[in-house]
């Protein structure tokens, strides 16, 4: 575990007794200081959901507000007659059996896969390869579509994937630290809302039992939700 400087660990210290509504609690972040690169900022929610219940899993992909200030690598397994409109689109690949062939060689360059249904078939196959990498395609992730060149688009301006851990957690990123506040603040509320809007059937009792935010070198802020 790295070491921490003593004003991290005082910082920490305060943070962890306190809670703040999302403005206050981006400024809190904002202000613990810059460093030589543009951090991340990132949302943690412990939501009361049972993982291991299929029903209850917390799973799909969101395009916030703002972006999150980084452009992503997409490819596209679809029929060969798409592949140029595809590529126009921003995808740095695309097509059917030669590409399945160079993923299945190890090529893994690259951040999103989606697919068209038509060739799920064929790309099915990739399971082995691209399951533990979070990259094989999937309707519930909404990553197999039939509109190619817009998914292509929003997943490269930074439409993001999110899927609940083993303990019932969320993981996502909402920016650049060197995001306005206010930006930062709306990317924030846009998840919780949209999240909040699509809690399980099978979810009972208190659904976000707690949600913070931190940028990579900074302590977590926890929100208050109200």
């Amino acid at each position: 575990m790295p070491r921490r400087s003593k004003r991290y660990s005082s910082e920490s210290e305060k943070t962890s007794k306190e809670m703040f509504n999302i403005s206050d609690g981006v400024k809190k972040v904002k202000g613990f200081g810059s460093t030589k690169f543009d951090q991340t900022v990132e949302i943690v929610m412990h939501l009361g959901i049972d993982p291991k219940q299929a029903d209850q899993m917390i799973r799909g992909a969101i395009a916030l507000p703002n972006g999150i200030g980084k452009s992503r690598k997409v490819i596209a397994f679809c029929e060969d007659s798409e592949a140029e409109e595809a590529k126009g689109a921003g995808a740095i690949e695309a097509g059917c059996d030669e590409l399945i062939q160079k993923v299945q060689d190890g090529w893994l360059d690259f951040d999103v896969a989606i697919a068209s249904p038509k060739v799920m078939g064929k790309a099915g196959k990739l399971g082995r390869v691209l399951g533990p990498q979070g990259k094989m395609p999937s309707p519930k992730a909404g990553t197999v579509v039939t509109d190619i060149p817009s998914a292509v688009k929003d997943y490269a301006a930074g439409k993001i994937e999110y899927r609940n851990d083993e303990g019932g957690n969320l993981h996502l990123p909402v920016g650049k630290i060197s995001f306005e506040a206010d930006k930062l603040t709306e990317n924030i509320q846009a998840f919780i809302d949209f999240i909040k809007k699509n809690r399980p059937v099978s979810s009972k009792g208190t659904f976000m039992k707690k949600v913070c935010i931190a940028a990579t070198m900074t302590p977590a802020v926890q929100i208050d939700l109200g």
